[in-house]
C-alpha cells in the first residue's frame, strides 16, 4: 500500500476524533488536522495531501464552495471529501462539478463509510453516503440537474446576502440588470425560495451566503 496523507477541516471535534480514530487503522497513513480555512488552504499547499476531509461548516469566514475553488486552484489533482450537513440533491451535485470526489452525509454513519469512502476514491472513483446518493439520484432526474450555481450566480448571492439592490450587484459586477433579475429568478427556483429573503435564508442554511471572499 503507498503512503497516504490525509487532512482533516471539520469544525466538530468529535466527527474529527472519529475520523482520526478509523483512519488511524489503515497502514501507511499519516493524518493532519486543520483548525480554520486560512490554515487549510496553507497546509494544502505545504503537504500536497492524497485527500482532504473537509466539513461544511468548516470556517464561518469561509463557504464550502470558496473553500473547494481554493483547494482545486491550489492541488488541482487533490481528492476531496465533504462531510456535509445538507442532503439537498443540486448542492451535492454543484460540488462534484466542481471536482470533488466524494459527499458524505453527517446523517450517515461514518463508521460504516468513512473507510470504504476513502478506498474508493483513492482508486479514482467517486464515493457518495447512502443518503446522500439517494438525494443525488432523485436532483439528477429532475428537471433542473443541468442548471449550476456557477461563479457568477454565487457572486450575485453573496451581494444579495449583503444587502445590494438589483441595480447595485448589477453595477458592481458589471452585467445588464435584466441578467442579475434572470439569475436570482433561477436561484429561487434552485433553492424552492418565493422570495429574495426566503433565498438567502435557504443558501445560508446550505452554508455558502454572505460570507466574505
Amino acid at each position: 500500500m503507498a503512503f497516504t496523507r490525509i487532512l482533516i477541516a471539520d469544525s466538530s471535534s468529535l466527527t474529527v476524533v472519529g475520523a482520526e480514530t478509523l483512519l488511524k487503522a489503515r497502514a501507511d497513513t499519516s493524518i493532519t488536522k486543520a483548525e480554520n480555512g486560512d490554515e487549510l488552504l496553507a497546509l494544502a499547499g505545504k503537504l500536497r495531501p492524497n485527500l482532504i476531509l473537509l466539513g461544511d461548516r468548516f470556517d464561518p469566514l469561509f463557504d464550502t464552495l470558496i473553500l473547494v475553488e481554493r483547494l482545486m486552484q491550489i492541488t488541482p489533482s487533490i481528492r476531496l471529501i465533504i462531510m456535509g450537513v445538507s442532503t439537498e440533491g443540486l448542492f451535492i451535485r454543484d460540488l462534484f462539478a466542481m471536482g470533488i470526489y466524494g459527499y458524505l452525509a453527517t446523517a450517515d454513519d461514518l463508521s460504516k463509510c468513512l473507510l470504504t469512502a476513502v478506498e474508493t476514491i483513492l482508486r479514482g472513483r467517486p464515493y457518495l453516503s447512502p443518503t446522500a446518493n439517494a438525494e443525488y439520484l432523485v436532483t439528477m432526474q429532475g428537471s433542473y440537474r443541468d442548471w449550476q450555481l456557477d461563479a457568477e450566480a454565487r457572486a450575485i448571492l453573496r451581494l444579495l446576502a449583503s444587502g445590494c439592490t438589483p441595480s447595485q450587484i448589477a453595477a458592481q459586477l458589471n452585467l445588464k440588470r435584466r441578467r442579475v433579475y434572470w439569475v436570482m429568478e433561477k436561484m429561487r427556483t434552485r433553492f424552492g425560495a418565493a422570495t429574495n429573503a426566503h433565498l438567502i435564508n435557504r443558501a445560508a442554511t446550505e452554508g455558502f451566503a454572505g460570507f466574505p471572499d
